[in-house]
Formats: structure tokens, C-alpha cells, sequence
């Protein structure tokens, strides 16, 4: 009997905890981050198979549950396996997008035409593929953000209209993609 006190009076708390989240209590979410962030990082991580992008992909689902937390319904679930919800979704437009990269970079591959006496416009080519590969690799959501910002020019607050992601991370993705890009390229140079 005391185990069922003990499952019920988590069971209390949870709904408690899920209730002040829908209605906009800030220390809800910290909480549900605290308690649920762990599952949510294990996830992506395993998904994404990169540090850095996992983290990431935790923020941003915390961010978006946070935004909708209108649409939760506890009468359909408990919070977490709304988060882990939400989570799925991350994931595979995170994999979406990496794989529409990948493609995009093959295909500006194979659309050059490459001619011995064009030097320029071969070295050019294989520079736009070296660095639409290193974008790749950032994983997400650095790539699009960096993507955005070079290809397309839009400033940091436009990449944040469009992506959804809060301006003062918009900023702090570019700054460490940059840095991570800079860092691979020294090393090129000095490996040549």
C-alpha cells in the first residue's frame, strides 16, 4: 500500500505541475525542464548523434512547448510524452533538413561544370562545395542559421522571425558556427 501512496502522490504532483504549465507559470517550465530535459537531450542525441545539436534540439523543444503550451491537453497525456511529442517532430525536421543540405551541396556539385582551362571557376566550385560542407556539418539548427545568413542575406532578427528561434540564440548559433568554421579552416591550412 505504500507504493500506490507514493505512485499517487507523484501522479498529484505531475498533474499539478502539468497544469501550471499550460497556464504560463514560468517556474512550471523550469521545472518540466529540470525533470524532463535529461529524456529529451537522450533522445536527440540518439537521433542526431551530435552533442552540440542535441543540445540544441532540447532548447528548441522546450521553447516551442513553452510557445504551444496552449495545445496540451492533459486529458489526452501527461506532459512528458507531449514533450517527447514534440521531440519526434524536432527530430525529423532536423534529419530533413540535414538531408535537403546534403542534397543541395551533391547537386551544386554535379550542376558545375568543371573545364582544365577555367582554373577560376574550378577553384571557385570547389570552394562553394567545401563550404556548403562545412555548413552542413554544423548540424542544425546551426547550418540553416548560417545558411540564412550567407546565401539568403537576411539579418539575425529576420532569422529569427523565420526559424521561430529566439533572437539572442539566432546570434549566439552564428557566433559559434563562425568559430567552429574558422577552427576547421585554420587547421586545414596549417594540415596543407
Amino acid at each position: 500500500m505504500g507504493d500506490h501512496g507514493a505512485v499517487s502522490e507523484v501522479a498529484a504532483v505531475d498533474e499539478e505541475l502539468a497544469a501550471s504549465f499550460r497556464e504560463g507559470d514560468p517556474g512550471a517550465v523550469r521545472e518540466a525542464y529540470d525533470r524532463w530535459s535529461p529524456l529529451v537531450h537522450t533522445l536527440a542525441l540518439r537521433a542526431l548523434g551530435e552533442h552540440t545539436e542535441a543540445e540544441d534540439l532540447t532548447q528548441h523543444v522546450f521553447v516551442e512547448a513553452w510557445r504551444t503550451r496552449h495545445r496540451f491537453d492533459p486529458a489526452r497525456g501527461p506532459l512528458p510524452a507531449w514533450l517527447v511529442g514534440i521531440t519526434r517532430h524536432a527530430i525529423a525536421d532536423a534529419l530533413g533538413r540535414r538531408a535537403r543540405q546534403r542534397e543541395s551541396v551533391e547537386s551544386a556539385a554535379a550542376d558545375q561544370p568543371v573545364r582544365g582551362a577555367d582554373r577560376d571557376t574550378a577553384e571557385h566550385v570547389v570552394d562553394s562545395v567545401l563550404v556548403a560542407d562545412a555548413i552542413a556539418e554544423l548540424g542544425e539548427p546551426q547550418g540553416t542559421i548560417i545558411s540564412l545568413a550567407f546565401y539568403e542575406d537576411l539579418t539575425h532578427h529576420q532569422i529569427a522571425d523565420r526559424t521561430g528561434i529566439p533572437l539572442g540564440t539566432v546570434k549566439s548559433h552564428i557566433r559559434r558556427s563562425l568559430q567552429r568554421l574558422r577552427e576547421r579552416w585554420e587547421v586545414a591550412d596549417v594540415a596543407l
